[in-house]
């Protein structure tokens, strides 16, 4: 409590010299480094949500000096130190109303907001990132999904952090049982690495890591069908071409993936259950 109180103390201190005097500008510049000096002095006391309310008044200080890098970097410190806080309530089940995550939420809104201004998409994109991440650590998959996808969005110049970001999209969607979702997330990155991914000459396959995504998409696709199994009147030409490579007519025996099909149509069990780890 006296913790709590030296620190209302000294917020309402700096906060004051930012009032208008008579025939008197407030020194601005002044009161946001004494802001990100209590910060500091907090945050090493682990005082994490005050500390996370003088980079917030921080960044309001430099919004007012027009500095936006200064304000991005603020409200992204303090995006951070909401969410620390919010985990250290998590960890010790403490009760509460997701009031820090909310608060983080914004934070990084406007963090995103100030940076896509700023004609800076990348780092735009690694806090949407960051926020996905976050959330889906906390069991929060539904909530992370938006913001994998706001990722992909700001990296259309970037397209391997693009797919990478579409693929936690898809893995998201899968946690959430959203499996048509997942399949169309990726028959979508699919077709992006064929039509953006490099390529041999005179062929149309990717290589490299693009390859590498396409194999990791097709498995997923196969096994997403197999779990759908939607009626050939509603599958799509894409979702029927992956399945016919993997059909009896097109048997390979050195082929996993054929035999797992297999095993689906068949409904043989003991077989998928024999494969699995083959599949591992």
């Amino acid at each position: 409590m006296a913790a709590e109180g030296d620190f209302l103390m000294r917020y309402r201190a700096v906060s004051n010299k930012l009032k208008k005097r008579f025939l008197r500008k407030p020194n601005v510049a002044e009161a946001s480094e004494q802001f990100g000096q209590l910060a500091k002095e907090l945050k090493q006391q682990d005082c994490l949500q005050y500390a996370a309310f003088c980079d917030l008044a921080m960044a309001r200080c430099e919004q007012t000096l027009f500095n936006a890098p200064g304000e991005a970097l603020a409200l992204t410190d303090a995006a951070r130190l909401f969410l620390l806080s919010e985990k250290e309530n998590r960890a010790l089940q403490a009760p509460g109303f997701d009031e820090h995550l909310q608060a983080a939420l914004n934070c990084y809104s406007f963090a995103i907001k100030v940076y896509i201004e700023m004609n800076q998409p990348v780092m735009a994109a690694s806090l949407s990132l960051e926020l996905g991440n976050a959330l889906k650590e906390m069991n929060r998959p539904g909530e992370a999904i938006v913001h994998y996808q706001r990722a992909a969005e700001l990296q259309t110049q970037q397209p391997i952090e693009s797919l990478l970001s579409m693929g936690e999209m898809a893995t998201c969607k899968i946690l959430t049982r959203d499996y048509d979702g997942a399949l169309a997330v990726l028959t979508e990155m699919q077709l992006m690495c064929q039509e953006r991914g490099l390529q041999l000459p005179g062929t149309s396959s990717p290589v490299g890591a693009f390859l590498d995504i396409v194999a990791k998409c097709e498995i997923s696709r196969v096994l997403l069908l197999m779990l759908l199994e939607p009626p050939p009147q509603k599958l799509l030409p894409e979702h029927a071409q992956t399945l016919e490579r993997y059909a009896w007519e097109s048997f390979d025996p050195h082929s996993q993936g054929n035999y797992t099909t297999m095993a689906c149509q068949e409904k043989d069990t003991e077989s998928l259950k024999s494969l699995q780890p083959e599949l591992w």
